[in-house]
């Protein structure tokens, strides 16, 4: 297996991709979505970044994070929000999964996909890009029309400071 190696930029903004384990619709539940806010705000309590871009779907979120000038350690942030969010309900979802042998290895649950996919953003054009992509996600999985009926996204924020126009994504 090749060996992955991770870009540490101090004070950069990374574009995330996090998948729950197997794919599992439970994100969006009332119980995840409350447990993921508070997972994020306490780590950044401790840790600081700046969310520029979020959008919650039932299995996976995309987001982007800039991190603090003197700082590039993304990797522990992403950690962290993982194991508060599994610490807080991973016992009360009642998903259907078996827990595997490398998965009780490392003494992991079934929450999460291991690993997380991160982009270092280069320039403006692609942090634009990547805005798009982030809001338009939830009309690329079918889960909604617009943008705009996805409960669960940054786009109203960015609608609302006139970021984006009003019909933005129709």
């Amino acid at each position: 297996m090749a060996e992955y190696r991770r870009e540490y930029w101090q004070g950069a903004t990374y574009f995330f991709t996090q998948v729950t384990c197997d794919r599992q619709p439970w994100l969006c539940d009332d119980i995840a979505r409350v447990a993921l806010r508070q997972a994020i705000a306490t780590v950044r309590r401790k840790r600081p970044f700046q969310i520029d871009a979020f959008v919650l779907l039932p299995d996976h979120f995309h987001c982007l994070w800039t991190l603090p000038e003197n700082d590039g350690d993304f990797s522990t942030r992403m950690r962290l929000v993982k194991s508060h969010v599994t610490r807080a309900i991973g016992d009360r979802l009642n998903l259907e999964a078996t827990i595997t042998a490398s998965r009780k290895a490392r003494r992991e649950r079934n929450l999460w996909q291991r690993r997380f996919w991160e982009h270092r953003v280069r320039d403006e054009q692609e942090f634009a890009a990547y805005c798009d992509y982030i809001h338009i996600n939830p009309v690329k999985h079918g889960l909604c029309k617009s943008p705009t009926d996805w409960p669960w996204s940054s786009v109203h924020r960015f609608i609302q400071q006139g970021i984006y126009p009003p019909n933005w994504g129709r």
